[in-house]
């Protein structure tokens, strides 16, 4: 075999290059392609030819510009200075490259994720001679006012004992900070470490979610909640509101740390984005939002191929900060983008094609990407428990939710939460269908809603969803019939179920006291509702009439109920 380790192209197909005289190349291999060195991963080998996948515009690259290998597989750089960054599809930091570049980026450009030169106080959590195993927390860095970074032991290492620790004192993210002595081998330990975006982090066991993803929506966490450590979709078509709920997810719910990948989405709402987001304050907390968040920017005029990286970049870093512990969220918008990637590589590659041209590894790759979440018991001594939730946004071609992607991610996520373009056009939002939407995780998740909420709180969550699904039945018929052909009960039902529709699932994200809603006060207002239709039906049966029930005052009242403010809620 040649000991070369660089080749020369021999054919450029967007961002598909097809490259000889690698030899040495192997499979997820990145490389540097052309004279200027744009970044690329290798993607196939095929006899001697060596398919690549470039996360640049190629565009003035051909046939005999040279490829080198690297012999690094494609990496994520974790460690202090990850929250409040705003990265690309492959962690290039894009505020340094703006600094280095102006507004247009050159290609080629490299830049550092983690900042080389900033110096981080280090706290030593551990001693010479301890014995320590690959996820121990051996220090800790107070990252930003709120967020203490623990440095652990990376998952690659074998079990062994501290053969010298750094003082108490002020690091680069460079500097050995730690060395671990095992079989005669001492390995040092810096404030960073790299991990391949493609292989999921290993942790000593997975457990069945039992906790509530708490959002602050109330017909997320009444009607289809979402666990710690569980995988969402959020599918609908364009302006339903898919990034409005991710956003409101982002901002209310009590996950630690929150990973947002903008996977494709169109340049403007991204833009958007990442203005409000540093403005945002965390509403739990009164500390900016970004000190919690990690932004991945990857528009729908980016390199198509980084946009296929950008979402196992998130995911990766995700994994890191729940090794620690943590409640971690991740939301990509949208994996539509992200198949459609797929799809336009594996057309490169000139691959079989599946259903509308997907490849047929797209079920696949769709089950890995969400698998990856999970309440998982970390690596290391001790009892350390960490949660990754996953929920994806699925933007359906003509909101047709029979398209490959929705089919293949419901497959494998477990709440799914169906935007419905009618009710955005009628200004109901969060604009999700009641009827259609579902969430497997209500039954491991009763006993804790009901600990959190109120006693009772399941039951009553099945009451109004059943008066829900009647009055859809009822409706039916009124427009064939009049209301005035219904018994007084119907005529009764379809009043409450009007209440439940306007005055409980009905949420302004611009109201202060309407954004969030505590479980408590959920409880309290959907308890209040169903006893009102409970003692109602009585009361007809009694001979009372409707508007006797249901007064203008009550109905008032029932109405500025989401107006209450939390503290004002009695137990």
């Amino acid at each position: 075999m040649s000991e070369t380790k660089q080749g020369k192209i021999i054919k450029v197909a967007g961002p598909l290059v097809v490259a000889v005289n690698l030899e040495q190349a192997k499979m997820y291999e990145v490389v540097k392609v052309g004279a200027i060195g744009i970044i690329g991963e290798v993607i196939r080998i095929e006899n001697d030819q060596v398919f690549i996948q470039v996360y640049e515009e190629t565009s003035g690259i051909g046939p005999g510009e040279p490829v080198a290998l690297t012999g690094q597989s494609l990496t994520v750089e974790l460690g202090p200075g990850l929250l409040g960054n705003i990265y690309d599809g492959i962690q290039r930091p894009l505020i340094d490259l703006a600094r280095k570049a102006g507004d247009f980026i050159s290609r080629g450009m490299e830049a550092r994720a983690l900042g080389a030169d900033k110096k981080w106080r280090f706290k030593p959590l551990k001693k010479n001679n301890d014995m320590v195993e690959p996820g121990d927390i051996i220090a800790e860095v107070q990252e930003t006012a709120l967020f203490c970074h623990k440095i652990m032991v990376p998952p690659d290492f074998q079990k062994g004992k501290i053969s010298f620790i750094a003082e108490e004192g002020v690091y680069t993210i460079d500097q050995t900070i730690a060395k671990i002595s095992s079989g005669g081998e001492e390995k040092p330990i810096t404030l960073s470490q790299k991990w391949p975006i493609r292989n999921p982090r290993p942790v000593k066991r997975k457990m069945t979610p039992n906790k509530a993803l708490i959002t602050g929506q109330r017909i997320i966490d009444t009607f289809f909640p979402i666990a710690k450590g569980g995988a969402g979709c959020v599918p609908g078509p364009f302006g339903s509101g898919k990034t409005v709920v991710q956003h409101q997810f982002a901002k209310w719910s009590d996950a630690d740390i929150i990973i947002f990948v903008g996977c494709g989405e169109r340049g403007n709402e991204m833009t958007d984005l990442l203005k409000e987001f540093p403005e945002l304050q965390d509403p739990k907390t009164g500390q900016p939002l970004m000190e919690r968040t990690v932004l991945i920017a990857n528009t729908s005029n980016m390199p198509v191929a980084a946009r296929e990286a950008s979402v196992y970049t998130g995911i990766t870093i995700a994994e890191y900060f729940r090794d620690m512990g943590l409640s971690v969220a991740i939301l990509a918008d949208s994996t539509s983008r992200w198949a459609e990637a797929l799809r336009e590589i594996s057309g490169r590659l000139e691959e079989m094609p599946g259903d509308e041209g997907y490849p047929a590894y797209l079920g696949s790759r769709t089950a890995a990407f969400y698998e990856r979440a999970g309440a998982v018991e970390c690596l290391g001594s001790g009892e350390r428990q960490g949660y990754l939730t996953v929920v994806g946004a699925v933007s359906p071609p003509g909101g047709d939710l029979s398209e490959p992607v929705t089919q293949n991610t419901l497959r494998v996520t477990k709440v799914f939460w169906a935007l419905d373009a009618s009710l955005a056009y009628k200004r109901h939002f969060p604009a999700i269908n009641w009827l259609t939407s579902y969430s497997l995780y209500d039954e491991n998740l009763n006993q804790f809603l009901d600990e959190k909420a109120g006693t009772g709180f399941g039951a009553f969550r099945k009451k109004a969803l059943s008066i829900l699904q009647k009055e859809a039945e009822l409706i039916e018929i009124v427009r064939l019939v009049g209301v005035e052909a219904l018994s007084l009960k119907d005529q009764f039902l379809l009043e409450i179920a009007k209440m439940i529709r306007e005055d409980f699932l009905h949420q302004n994200a611009f109201v202060a006291e309407d954004s969030y809603t505590s479980l408590r006060k959920q409880y309290f207002m959907l308890k209040t509702i169903i006893e009102i239709y409970e003692s109602g039906l009585l009361g007809i049966e009694q001979g009372k009439a409707i508007a006797d029930i249901l007064p203008a005052d009550l109905k008032n009242k029932i109405a500025k109920m989401k107006l209450i403010p939390e503290n004002e809620i009695k137990i």
